[in-house]
């Protein structure tokens, strides 16, 4: 980084700088770690002759048990594009406008954890309802470990609550669902076929239906033998757009890939993530009869709805690595 021309090609810079902030993610803390492992053996040869040293070493020893189980917790994201940044996709499903309210609710709370953790937050693509929320949107969330702390996210999320949008006051059921994929940098490889590809255009259009421009900017990519769609209006540009779309097009190719390969190591996991019918969803979020949120897979429970829609959702994250790590040494 020191080197007079670093900064001459601005995206490899910018993935270099990435990958030392995602290394000292690590590195730091286990320094950290290592040095109070020291501290603490030398306030235990204190202990010994002066026995007022007792509540440091019981301090110091409580200290670093933190600072290890945080270590242990990074250890877990160890998968092939855990330290990158992440494609993060929000779609409503069932549940007619509530659903197109609740897909919004669920992005902004996405982007609150990310600023929460200091994390650049981009939105590439949003379609809103005419009505109220959105149809879908992605966003690029960067910093490091970003994608290895976001992809147990990817599901179905389920909202029950009454409706905002019902005159007779109903409890309303409604499902988003989330995709969320690596933002790799060009250098990975990964082999897709032009022809494969078709590309429509459309224009760009932003809340409340109003036209960024005038023409069809926005550019939407589709993967024919697999259905994978990649979208992206942000730009004016309709040739940035193409640029990013194509970007995000070989990160949920990669993210396929990826999938292949777990689903190989687990044979015998049947509660699989990217199921999407009724019934599939990963963590159900209550405000109706009482407020709480529980994942239906660690059974993580936080009783408080508008704690975890403010963006406190670093438990559940956690607590889903706990649970894959789990799942990995029983089979």
């Amino acid at each position: 980084m020191a080197a007079g021309d670093f900064w001459n090609n601005q995206e490899k810079a910018q993935a270099t700088v990435a990958e030392l902030k995602g290394l000292r993610t690590v590195v730091t803390p286990l320094k950290d770690a290592l040095s109070a492992a020291e501290d603490l053996m030398g306030l235990v040869e204190m202990l010994a002759e002066d026995e007022s040293v007792r509540d440091d070493v019981v301090a110091e020893i409580d200290r670093i048990e933190v600072l290890v189980a945080e270590l242990e917790l990074k250890a877990l994201l160890n998968g092939p594009h855990d330290a990158d940044g992440a494609l993060l996709s929000v779609h409503a499903r069932d549940g007619g406008v509530d659903a197109n309210d609740w897909a919004d609710m669920l992005l902004q709370m996405y982007i609150n954890w990310a600023k929460a953790h200091d994390y650049d937050v981009e939105l590439l693509d949003r379609q809103d309802n005419e009505e109220a929320g959105i149809t879908q949107a992605t966003v690029a969330i960067r910093g490091p470990m970003a994608y290895g702390y976001l992809k147990g996210e990817e599901g179905i999320h389920r909202l029950v609550r009454i409706s905002p949008f019902n005159a007779e006051g109903k409890r309303q059921t409604s499902f988003a669902a989330v995709d969320v994929s690596p933002e790799i940098n060009d250098s990975i490889e990964i082999e897709i076929d032009e022809k494969d590809i078709r590309e429509d255009t459309y224009r760009a259009s932003g809340a409340g239906g109003q036209h960024v421009n005038k023409t069809d900017s926005a550019v939407r990519l589709t993967h024919v033998p697999t259905g994978i769609v990649a979208q992206c209006q942000s730009e004016r540009s309709q040739h940035k757009n193409r640029a990013m779309a194509w970007k995000m097009l070989r990160a949920r190719m990669a993210r396929v890939e990826e999938e292949r390969r777990e689903e190989e190591q687990m044979a015998k996991y049947k509660n699989k993530v990217r199921q999407k019918g009724f019934g599939s969803q990963i963590r159900n979020y209550f405000l109706h009869p009482e407020q709480r949120v529980k994942d239906a897979r660690t059974e993580h429970l936080r009783n408080n709805f508008q704690v975890v829609m403010s963006g406190e959702i670093q438990e559940f994250l956690d607590a889903y690595l706990r649970w894959r790590m789990v799942q990995n040494s029983a089979e």
